[in-house]
């Protein structure tokens, strides 16, 4: 038989295949600490956003800028002409990519903080689902494609 576990306020805790990793208390030290949570899952979103608009906008730019060099007089033909437009639709791609990803790791997080364990320390509604990082990010997805999809067409 297993002895009982105690928590750190002498609360009996469950054992057991029942046993919780941790047990959340209804305290405002703890409502506090998930706020603390919950705006450091929105500033790691917004960091994200703008790690994906540096690498589109970047991934872009060398495109374009490659593009009008090779126009003007004085300049020596490429060796590998089409190198700035992979490495171009390399970085719109990896944007979107990790703008896609940190949009699935966003929800995750706030589904698993809106989760029963702490709904009694947190929101009292469920996570509304377009919250602004939500909006931003699907609208940067959409700019990413749009770039990639220009890109690549003026490329064939």
């Amino acid at each position: 038989m297993m002895p009982e576990k105690k928590s750190r306020c002498g609360d009996d805790l469950e054992t057991g295949a029942e046993a919780h990793r941790f047990a959340v208390q209804v305290t405002a030290d703890s409502h506090f600490s998930w706020l603390r949570t919950r705006f450091s899952v929105e500033r790691t979103a917004m960091s994200w956003v703008r790690t994906a608009v540096a690498l589109i906008g970047f991934g872009f730019t060398i495109v374009q800028f490659f593009e009008r060099l090779g126009t003007m007089k004085g300049t020596a033909p490429a060796l590998i002409p089409h190198a700035p437009v992979y490495v171009g639709l390399a970085l719109i791609g990896a944007g979107i990519l990790a703008q896609v990803i940190a949009l699935w790791q966003y929800r995750t997080i706030l589904n698993y903080l809106g989760s029963g364990e702490f709904r009694a320390i947190g929101t009292r509604k469920a996570n509304p689902i377009l919250t602004p990082i939500t909006v931003i990010s699907i609208v940067m997805i959409l700019i990413g494609l749009l770039a990639f999809l220009a890109v690549i067409t003026r490329a064939i």
